[in-house]
């Protein structure tokens, strides 16, 4: 399917730039074909197997994205990893995924825990030289391999085979009405499948223009925006509400915007609402994972987009499992469709995939009247205080909602009666000082907080513990609770 959407690609749009470098270069739709065959070449002389996976590590976001393409399209099957990740992790995910081929850069380096025995190690240049009027041979079944960045014990594998991963994408360019005018905006990172599904994988299925940028920078957003002349933004809850914070700082967009779209984490209303007050765009709220292919459920372009829901099912089918003694129909988030795996390859929760094809993203949540599908958090972050269930989104988005407050996560910490009770961790907004903050949160959670839900303690910093894909580490977050015997008393 993607050898084929590069094939039309090329053949309608030639000349025309399908992605762009913020920090400059560019790859059009016929430099995306060249390559593509460039690789299938040279991996025959390499001898991977067609079908076989290949681990990919490139610093230089034009460079990873178009070997990624290039090797799903010749018919093998990726492993995007972190070029920044420390070289256990690598040789971790290299253990778990067992690919025939690396692909690095020669100034990146090699885990220095060894790499895996036969393993061949290619550089972009040496893979792409040699006879272009070469044939390539029969190609395989292309896709995607990632691990989980769990960093104890062994990480999850899941396969996306070419079908899923062209699935899910064609379904988030149907529902993002992309057409060949379109100019995106991404600067998440390209080993984790929503800049991969979303960002690349949408836009070629469309036939227009992605700009990848390395980082986000709020000074410099929005004129990048201006100059790039951007039709829709891919971000993540935490750009969202950064640029909300201070909008007079960071100058406006001149209208041509259709969307900013929000993924990856929750986003809190409040910021939803801040944001599009101040810059008059639509803030999209979507819902995936990448046991999904990315999007499950999205928020309609036109029509209602409720605050605080992850909209309607997009691409995969939808129900809410009930929970024993769950309060406002709050149950476990099931998921299904021609984009969702229906095994892990490696590791797993055992039982998460039933035999009718539903699998349990371990995300609680319901469905109102309209379908709309709201989460409540991941189950494992429950709170269970004296046999009371606190959900911790409802208290961070309260606190989110309040003055000086730019970043809030909710986790249990021991409590010797209870069981468990509810700390709070926040970002300060401005020039809001940690004792100032911490005594106007405690006011306003005891005027507007039952008790159970009020938290036992504030913990004032200066950032939020982050993954790769900007998703707060609760389990960071838990431990530093533990080690300071934050909320005990």
């Amino acid at each position: 399917m993607i050898a084929e959407w590069i094939d039309r690609a090329a053949a309608s749009r030639g000349d025309a730039d399908y992605l762009e470098d913020a920090a400059g270069g560019a790859l059009t739709f016929a430099g995306l074909r060249r390559a593509t065959a460039g690789w299938a070449r040279g991996l025959d002389r390499a001898g991977v197997a067609p079908g076989a996976a290949v681990a990919l590590r490139l610093p230089d976001p034009l460079g990873y994205a178009t070997a990624l393409l290039g090797i799903i399209g010749a018919g093998r099957v990726v492993v995007p990893l972190d070029p920044a990740a420390p070289s256990a992790e690598v040789s971790r995910m290299l253990a778990v995924a067992q690919p025939q081929a690396m692909v690095c850069d020669p100034a990146g380096g090699l885990p220095g825990d060894g790499l895996p025995a036969g393993l061949t190690v290619l550089r972009p240049a040496e893979a792409l030289a040699g006879d272009t009027s070469q044939p390539a041979g029969p190609a395989g079944t292309g896709g995607i391999f990632l691990c989980t960045s769990g960093t104890t014990g062994t990480p999850k594998g899941i396969l996306l085979r070419d079908d899923q991963i062209g699935h899910v994408a064609a379904a988030v360019a149907s529902h993002h009405r992309l057409t060949p005018a379109d100019r995106g905006y991404c600067c998440l990172p390209l080993f984790h499948i929503n800049a991969e599904v979303v960002g690349l994988l949408a836009t070629l299925s469309a036939r227009a223009c992605l700009v990848l940028d390395r980082k986000f920078s709020r000074r410099e957003f929005w004129p990048l925006i201006e100059e790039k002349r951007i039709t829709w933004i891919n971000a993540v809850p935490a750009i969202i509400t950064v640029l909300a914070m201070d909008p007079g700082e960071t100058g406006r967009p001149g209208g041509r915007v259709r969307f900013i779209r929000s993924a990856s984490a929750p986003l809190a209303p409040s910021a939803l609402e801040r944001f599009e007050r101040a810059f008059g765009i639509p803030v999209v709220e979507t819902y995936g994972m990448t046991e999904a292919a990315s999007m499950i459920t999205a928020n309609p372009l036109d029509g209602p987009r409720k605050a605080g829901s992850v909209g309607l099912p997009a691409g995969a089918e939808v129900r809410v499992v009930p929970v024993s003694g769950a309060v406002d129909a709050v149950g476990r988030v099931q998921i299904r469709g021609p984009g969702v795996i229906t095994a892990y390859a490696a590791g797993g929760r055992p039982g998460a995939i039933d035999p009718d094809g539903w699998l349990d993203t371990g995300d609680l949540g319901r469905l109102d009247s309209d379908g709309y599908l709201f989460l409540a958090g991941r189950s494992d972050d429950v709170i269970n205080r004296g046999g009371e269930k606190i959900y911790p989104r409802e208290i961070e988005d309260f606190l989110l909602a309040q003055e000086g407050v730019s970043a809030a996560a909710v986790v249990a910490a021991h409590d010797e009666v209870l069981g468990e009770r509810p700390v709070a961790y926040v970002v300060p907004a401005g020039s809001w000082s940690p004792d100032k903050l911490e005594y106007a949160l405690r006011e306003a959670c005891e005027a507007g907080l039952p008790r159970a839900k009020r938290p036992s303690a504030f913990v004032v910093v200066e950032e939020m513990p982050l993954g790769a894909t900007g998703k707060i580490s609760r389990r960071r977050l838990r431990e530093l609770a533990a080690a300071r015997g934050v909320g005990e008393e």
